[in-house]
Protein backbone atom coordinates (compact mmCIF):
# COMPACT_ATOMS: atom_id res chain seq x y z
CA UNK A 1 0.00 0.00 0.00
CA UNK A 2 2.94 2.46 0.82
CA UNK A 3 4.63 1.85 -2.82
CA UNK A 4 1.01 2.48 -4.62
CA UNK A 5 0.85 5.47 -2.55
CA UNK A 6 4.33 6.87 -3.30
CA UNK A 7 3.99 5.96 -6.97
CA UNK A 8 0.76 7.65 -6.70
CA UNK A 9 2.48 10.92 -5.66
CA UNK A 10 5.30 10.47 -8.55
CA UNK A 11 2.58 9.99 -11.06
CA UNK A 12 0.70 13.04 -10.28
CA UNK A 13 3.37 15.39 -10.62
CA UNK A 14 3.42 14.80 -14.45
CA UNK A 15 4.10 18.49 -15.65
CA UNK A 16 6.72 19.51 -17.03
CA UNK A 17 8.10 22.97 -15.40
CA UNK A 18 7.73 20.66 -11.95
CA UNK A 19 10.98 19.16 -10.57
CA UNK A 20 9.31 16.08 -7.82
CA UNK A 21 10.89 14.21 -5.04
CA UNK A 22 10.01 12.01 -2.45
CA UNK A 23 10.35 13.46 1.29
CA UNK A 24 10.62 12.38 4.56
CA UNK A 25 7.36 13.46 5.61
CA UNK A 26 5.67 11.92 2.65
CA UNK A 27 6.84 8.07 4.42
CA UNK A 28 7.15 9.11 7.83
CA UNK A 29 5.36 7.21 10.76
CA UNK A 30 3.34 9.49 13.03
CA UNK A 31 2.59 9.32 15.45
CA UNK A 32 5.15 8.52 17.24
CA UNK A 33 5.24 6.55 20.38
CA UNK A 34 7.19 8.49 23.14
CA UNK A 35 8.59 8.04 27.29
CA UNK A 36 10.32 10.06 29.43
CA UNK A 37 14.03 9.24 30.83
CA UNK A 38 13.01 8.34 34.02
CA UNK A 39 10.20 5.38 32.19
CA UNK A 40 11.17 1.87 33.13
CA UNK A 41 12.37 -0.65 30.80
CA UNK A 42 9.19 -2.53 31.56
CA UNK A 43 6.73 0.09 30.97
CA UNK A 44 8.68 0.94 27.76
CA UNK A 45 8.55 -2.63 26.61
CA UNK A 46 4.56 -2.86 27.64
CA UNK A 47 4.32 0.21 25.26
CA UNK A 48 6.32 -1.89 22.33
CA UNK A 49 3.81 -4.56 23.00
CA UNK A 50 0.86 -2.63 22.81
CA UNK A 51 1.77 -0.70 19.59
CA UNK A 52 3.43 -3.48 18.06
CA UNK A 53 6.67 -1.30 16.70
CA UNK A 54 10.45 -1.94 18.03
CA UNK A 55 11.46 1.31 19.65
CA UNK A 56 10.30 4.33 21.66
CA UNK A 57 11.89 7.62 21.39
CA UNK A 58 12.85 9.10 24.83
CA UNK A 59 11.86 12.96 24.68
CA UNK A 60 12.64 15.67 27.44
CA UNK A 61 10.70 18.83 27.04
CA UNK A 62 8.75 17.57 24.12
CA UNK A 63 12.54 17.42 21.90
CA UNK A 64 13.89 14.01 21.12
CA UNK A 65 16.90 13.23 23.43
CA UNK A 66 16.68 9.38 22.73
CA UNK A 67 15.92 6.23 21.80
CA UNK A 68 15.75 2.73 23.48
CA UNK A 69 14.98 -0.25 20.86
CA UNK A 70 13.85 -3.70 21.31
CA UNK A 71 17.58 -5.12 20.95
CA UNK A 72 18.59 -2.33 23.47
CA UNK A 73 16.58 -3.92 26.40
CA UNK A 74 17.59 -7.84 24.77
CA UNK A 75 20.82 -7.06 25.28
CA UNK A 76 21.30 -4.25 27.84
CA UNK A 77 19.14 -5.50 30.20
CA UNK A 78 17.55 -9.06 29.82
CA UNK A 79 21.27 -10.47 28.62
CA UNK A 80 22.65 -9.06 31.76
CA UNK A 81 20.07 -10.24 33.96
CA UNK A 82 19.32 -6.95 35.61
CA UNK A 83 15.67 -6.08 37.15
CA UNK A 84 14.00 -4.84 35.12
CA UNK A 85 11.75 -1.98 36.88
CA UNK A 86 14.90 -0.51 38.92
CA UNK A 87 16.44 0.29 35.05
CA UNK A 88 15.18 3.42 33.73
CA UNK A 89 15.50 4.61 29.50
CA UNK A 90 18.27 6.98 30.59
CA UNK A 91 20.27 3.79 30.92
CA UNK A 92 19.91 2.26 27.94
CA UNK A 93 19.04 4.65 25.41
CA UNK A 94 21.31 5.64 22.41
CA UNK A 95 21.67 9.18 20.58
CA UNK A 96 18.74 9.92 18.51
CA UNK A 97 19.86 10.97 15.20
CA UNK A 98 17.12 13.02 13.20
CA UNK A 99 16.26 14.13 10.00
CA UNK A 100 13.85 17.38 8.85
CA UNK A 101 10.28 16.42 7.81
CA UNK A 102 10.91 18.60 4.57
CA UNK A 103 14.43 16.88 3.20
CA UNK A 104 14.31 14.35 0.34
CA UNK A 105 14.95 9.78 1.42
CA UNK A 106 18.11 10.16 -0.07
CA UNK A 107 19.43 12.45 2.58
CA UNK A 108 17.28 10.04 5.36
CA UNK A 109 19.50 7.13 3.60
CA UNK A 110 22.72 8.89 3.39
CA UNK A 111 21.95 9.51 7.81
CA UNK A 112 21.30 6.13 8.15
CA UNK A 113 23.69 4.72 6.56
CA UNK A 114 26.47 6.83 7.65
CA UNK A 115 25.45 6.37 11.38
CA UNK A 116 25.36 2.18 10.88
CA UNK A 117 21.57 3.02 12.42
CA UNK A 118 18.03 1.71 11.84
CA UNK A 119 16.07 4.51 12.95
CA UNK A 120 15.67 7.95 12.51
CA UNK A 121 13.47 10.57 14.46
CA UNK A 122 11.80 12.95 11.86
CA UNK A 123 11.78 16.57 13.25
CA UNK A 124 9.50 19.52 11.81
CA UNK A 125 10.45 23.35 13.43
CA UNK A 126 12.56 21.25 16.05
CA UNK A 127 9.06 19.03 17.19
CA UNK A 128 9.34 15.28 16.79
CA UNK A 129 6.74 15.01 14.18
CA UNK A 130 6.92 11.04 13.63
CA UNK A 131 9.86 8.45 12.60
CA UNK A 132 11.21 7.17 9.76
CA UNK A 133 13.26 3.44 9.00
CA UNK A 134 15.45 1.79 7.26
CA UNK A 135 12.80 -0.64 5.79
CA UNK A 136 10.78 2.82 5.37
CA UNK A 137 13.20 3.95 2.71
CA UNK A 138 13.60 0.25 1.16
CA UNK A 139 9.58 0.30 0.38
CA UNK A 140 10.20 3.54 -1.87
CA UNK A 141 13.48 2.12 -3.26
CA UNK A 142 12.74 -0.33 -5.80
CA UNK A 143 10.32 2.29 -7.82
CA UNK A 144 13.39 4.60 -7.70
CA UNK A 145 15.52 1.84 -8.87
CA UNK A 146 13.99 1.23 -11.83
CA UNK A 147 14.18 4.84 -12.91
CA UNK A 148 17.76 4.49 -12.52
CA UNK A 149 18.20 1.28 -13.96
CA UNK A 150 16.25 2.90 -17.08
CA UNK A 151 18.60 5.81 -17.29
CA UNK A 152 21.52 3.43 -17.19
CA UNK A 153 19.86 1.22 -20.47
CA UNK A 154 19.87 4.78 -22.22
CA UNK A 155 23.39 5.57 -21.89
CA UNK A 156 24.70 2.42 -22.88
CA UNK A 157 21.94 2.63 -25.73
CA UNK A 158 19.68 -0.25 -25.38
CA UNK A 159 17.00 1.65 -24.65
CA UNK A 160 15.76 3.58 -28.51
CA UNK A 161 13.45 6.03 -25.97
CA UNK A 162 14.40 9.78 -26.12
CA UNK A 163 16.65 11.26 -23.33
CA UNK A 164 14.03 13.74 -23.23
CA UNK A 165 11.22 11.96 -21.89
CA UNK A 166 13.79 10.34 -18.72
CA UNK A 167 12.47 10.95 -15.28
CA UNK A 168 15.13 10.74 -12.53
CA UNK A 169 17.90 12.60 -10.49
CA UNK A 170 19.59 15.44 -11.56
CA UNK A 171 23.21 14.51 -12.25
CA UNK A 172 24.26 18.15 -11.05
CA UNK A 173 21.59 19.05 -8.69
CA UNK A 174 20.47 15.55 -7.12
CA UNK A 175 16.73 16.94 -7.44
CA UNK A 176 14.32 14.63 -8.49
CA UNK A 177 12.88 15.65 -12.34
CA UNK A 178 10.24 14.26 -14.52
CA UNK A 179 11.99 15.71 -17.70
CA UNK A 180 15.67 15.00 -17.73
CA UNK A 181 17.64 15.72 -20.75
CA UNK A 182 20.97 13.93 -21.88
CA UNK A 183 23.67 16.02 -22.67
CA UNK A 184 27.74 15.76 -22.51
CA UNK A 185 27.75 12.17 -20.37
CA UNK A 186 25.07 13.73 -17.64
CA UNK A 187 21.23 14.12 -17.45
CA UNK A 188 20.19 17.72 -15.79
CA UNK A 189 16.69 19.03 -14.87
CA UNK A 190 14.90 21.57 -16.43
CA UNK A 191 16.12 24.07 -13.62
CA UNK A 192 19.66 23.59 -14.15
CA UNK A 193 19.66 23.54 -17.82
CA UNK A 194 18.27 26.96 -17.30
CA UNK A 195 14.94 26.83 -19.07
Amino acid sequence: MLNDIVAKKLVENTDATMTTRVLVRDIMNSPVITAGPSDNVVEIAMKMKEHNIGSVIITENEKPVGIVTDWDVVSNVVASNLELTSIDAAKVMKPIHTVEAGEGITEAARILRKNNIKRLGVVYKDRLAGIISASDVIAVTPELVDVVSEKAAMIRGEIGRPASAVSGYCDDCGEWSDVLMYSEGTFTCEVCRGS
